[in-house]
């Protein structure tokens, strides 16, 4: 299923770079205008977190150091950031690597990526048992998001998240789209991701091993783009999804694969943009939502969430 899996991402990033030519290539990725550069400091928020629940009980699973502190550039067509993950002495690391992004092709293109491996989480509840960290416990995600946008997309993530403005964009910007997600997602532990404290509170079915899921769907959503007074620009994405996904759950008994194929999702993207006048600051916040049913009363669920706090300065200005 991996293999599979990253063919087809594979395939997918081939033919989207087929779409350009040089010329396009040239134009999407340098930006030879000095005045459109800056350099930046930021702190990040990046989490894979997923839970299992049934009618009664819920157990979450939530990675330790999720914060970071980093420095990069920018300009109106690429954001290169390096981030320094901060961690607490006080609390057992979580090792992990957290590779997400967004970008606009071709005007009409919203696509979004991500790569996710964590190792180590917190097993919190609702049921006022002692929270437990586990370093056995392993989660992978990976997949991507496209949307297809019915009028060309006005702005640009980067002009955004840079501090810049394009002129020929409307002081109110809303278009819709349909697209296609796909995603590999997988947690493991060497028992059972539950333990001695929790798993009395689920069935034998919630004493899960290994779980992997192979899903594609389509989705639609909203874009859009506000200016607003004092150089203040923002942007408020929605996107709901719906798909069909091949599951294989591995149990301390035995494996099964849950009947109901439908995965619901639901992405969201926050942006705002404050501008002085060799200074900008730039927030973003998003998050998206997975869920599936297990069968046997369990469901699970997956949060990935992403926010960014920059402040930059614009090396030369008109």
């Amino acid at each position: 299923m991996i293999r599979l899996y990253l063919l087809l991402v594979f395939c997918f990033s081939f033919l989207a770079l087929n779409a350009q030519d040089i010329e396009d290539l040239d134009s999407l990725l340098i930006d030879r205008d000095i005045e459109n550069y800056s350099i930046r400091v930021f702190s990040n928020f990046k989490v894979n977190k997923f839970s299992i629940k049934d009618d009664d009980s819920k157990v979450k699973f939530v990675p330790n150091n999720r914060y970071g502190l980093g420095v990069g550039f920018a300009n109106s067509k690429v954001i290169v950031d390096i981030a320094f993950n901060i961690k607490n002495s006080n609390k057992e690391e979580t090792k992990k690597f957290d590779l997400q992004g967004t970008t606009i092709l071709k005007d009409q293109y919203y696509v979004n990526v991500y790569a996710q491996t964590y190792r180590g989480f917190n097993v919190k509840n609702d049921f006022n048992e002692p929270t437990t960290f586990r370093n056995d416990i392993r989660s992978v995600s990976v997949g991507f998001n496209s949307l297809y946008t019915f009028d060309d997309i006005e702005f640009s993530y980067a002009l955004l998240k840079a501090g810049l403005f394009e002129k020929r964009n409307k002081d109110i910007y809303i278009t819709g789209g349909i697209g296609a997600f796909a995603g590999f997602d997988y947690f493991s532990a060497n028992s059972s991701v539950l333990d001695e404290s929790t798993s009395s509170y689920f069935n034998d079915r919630g004493n899960i091993k290994r779980y992997q899921g192979l899903a594609f769907g389509v989705l639609g959503g909203l874009i859009s783009y506000f200016k607003l007074p004092e150089d203040i620009t923002a942007t408020v994405n929605v996107m709901p999804g719906i798909g069909l996904v091949s599951k294989k759950i591995t149990t301390q008994t035995g494996s099964y694969m849950p009947s109901s194929p439908m995965l619901y999702k639901l992405d969201f993207l926050i942006g705002l943009s404050y501008n002085f006048k060799q200074f900008y600051v730039s927030l973003t916040y998003n998050n998206g939502s997975y869920n599936t049913d297990f069968d046997y009363g369990n469901n699970y669920g997956l949060n990935l969430t992403k926010a960014k706090l920059a402040i930059g300065y614009k090396i030369k200005q008109k």
